[in-house]
């Protein structure tokens, strides 16, 4: 059987895990390591931009500056004409 102390650790865990990411306001005080995993949410096709606001604090238009700045400009018109496309579709879509 094991210990207390191992289920006391795991919650502790689990907690700081899920604990929910400083809300931001401004996409520049994100670290690179931050800045390159909101980069790769939003390039994904299955991340909408409200699973980013929840998680970092980014509202829709700072995801896009962020893209723009971080992103060469092709890459970043081929993102949106993707998101545009998808969204037109799907209301739920980004």
């Amino acid at each position: 059987m094991r210990s207390s102390n191992y289920e006391e650790d795991m919650l502790t865990l689990k907690t700081k895990s899920s604990a929910p990411r400083k809300k931001l306001t401004n996409p520049s005080e994100l670290s690179d390591e931050h800045a390159s995993e909101v980069i790769e949410m939003a390039l994904s096709d299955h991340v909408g931009f409200a699973e980013i606001e929840l998680e970092y604090g980014l509202h829709e238009p700072q995801v896009k500056a962020l893209m723009r700045d971080r992103l060469k400009p092709s890459s970043y018109r081929a993102w949106r004409k993707r998101v545009r496309k998808f969204s037109d579709r799907r209301a739920h879509y980004k």
